[in-house]
């Protein structure tokens, strides 16, 4: 081999020079058998290891995805302005009279059964005092006898003082004179008492009807003892209503008690008369809420002139009356039932939740008014889970909607 340095040729020994290697065939296997290793754990790789990862990425994901819950939302409905609710309600007559004796004996005769339409002043029954006839007799005598010595004592008396003027009597006989005048006057007056009494009680024999109306009850019979007053040992004779004019008495929820004033309509309805109203007027109320029923008791007067609605019926009364400002309607599966209180869910800004207290007022069964706690503009989620807090995340399923009937609220 030669080498040149500096225009000079240098001759170098054959042993000098370093052998050419050239790749062997056990080399060539070597890099073979890498490249196929290589090749077997890419596939490794790729059919094991990466699946993992891309299963594991997507459970991530869909955890993330399952832990925001999607939701389906409402608008409130808001209510008209005047409301009408059906109560029940207790048919009454304007006036309704149990009548007693006021004397005892024994009942003579009556003359008006049940059904029976009496006038005023009308003759019902006539009552047997035996007792009371003898005592009115002796009265009487009593009377006379006082009215007797009552004569005499004037006549006596006004001898004495004559007399007196003479000097014929003592001053002290005639002081007696003017003193027994005086005690049979008074004598007289207390026997003339006892005789109206006993006449007035005589006069209760006969049972007279206190006002126009029909015969509702009928408790005695001919021969039966009569007992003064209106005790428990004593029995009314008769029972009289007037039905001209009813008094219909509904009690109205403490939640519309405001709204329930003087001068409002309310339309009766029975069942006997399907089909059919019949126009009231309420006229007063009780101004009490009632503590057991929290209720308000109120008055309606109802014009019955052919006596086709019948005291003591059942009836549905239909009251309306102005429904309460920003007053809504939800279905009752948008309710949430917590120990602060009833409470709705409502979508916010970015998709958070926001839990709001509410006041109910009517319950329609699938559906409940809310008086207070909503503006009209919220989106309240329909069937909240128990689990849903303030603040969270959530995701709207569905385009907003009015409120349906249907579903039952998560309690």
């Amino acid at each position: 081999m030669k080498v040149e340095h500096e225009d000079e040729t240098v001759q170098l020994p054959a042993s000098a020079v370093e052998p050419e290697h050239k790749p062997t065939k056990q080399t060539r296997s070597r890099w073979w058998i890498a490249i196929v290793a290589a090749v077997i754990v890419a596939i490794v790789f790729v059919s094991g290891v990466l699946p993992r990862v891309t299963a594991r990425t997507t459970l991530r994901r869909e955890t993330d995805q399952l832990a925001v819950p999607t939701v389906n939302v409402i608008r409130p409905r808001q209510t008209t302005p005047s409301q009408e609710i059906v109560l029940p309600a207790n048919v009454q007559p304007y006036i309704n009279a149990p009548i007693y004796a006021r004397t005892n004996g024994y009942l003579k005769r009556w003359y008006a059964d049940i059904g029976a339409r009496v006038k005023k002043g009308q003759l019902l029954a006539e009552i047997e005092t035996p007792e009371i006839d003898q005592q009115l007799l002796q009265a009487r005598a009593n009377l006379a006898t006082a009215q007797a010595n009552l004569k005499l004592s004037e006549t006596t008396a006004t001898r004495y003082q004559d007399l007196l003027k003479s000097d014929s009597v003592s001053q002290q006989e005639t002081d007696n004179a003017v003193g027994s005048l005086n005690a049979n006057k008074a004598i007289v007056h207390a026997d003339e008492a006892n005789v109206k009494q006993l006449e007035a009680l005589q006069s209760f024999e006969r049972v007279y009807a206190p006002f126009d109306g029909v015969v509702t009850a009928r408790n005695i019979d001919t021969g039966a003892l009569i007992t003064a007053g209106s005790g428990a040992a004593s029995a009314e004779l008769f029972r009289i209503a007037q039905p001209g004019k009813l008094r219909v008495y509904v009690n109205v929820p403490q939640g519309y008690s405001q709204a329930a004033k003087p001068g409002l309509t309310g339309d009766l309805i029975l069942s006997e008369f399907p089909g059919k109203r019949f126009t009231g007027k309420l006229v007063r109320t009780a101004d009490a809420i009632d503590p057991a029923t929290r209720t308000l008791l109120v008055e309606i007067d109802v014009d019955n002139p052919t006596g086709n609605l019948l005291s003591g019926a059942y009836a549905e009364v239909h009251l309306k009356l102005a429904s309460p400002q920003g007053a809504y309607i939800l279905p009752v599966n948008t309710l949430l039932f917590r120990s602060e209180g009833l409470r709705v869910a409502s979508v916010g800004p970015g998709q958070r939740t926001e839990l709001k207290q509410i006041t109910m007022g009517r319950d329609f069964g699938s559906e409940v008014e809310v008086i207070a706690g909503l503006s009209g503009d919220e989106s309240i989620i329909v069937d909240p889970p128990d689990s849903l807090v303030d603040g969270q995340a959530v995701r709207v399923a569905q385009p907003q909607g009015q409120p349906s009937a249907g579903g039952q609220s998560n309690r």
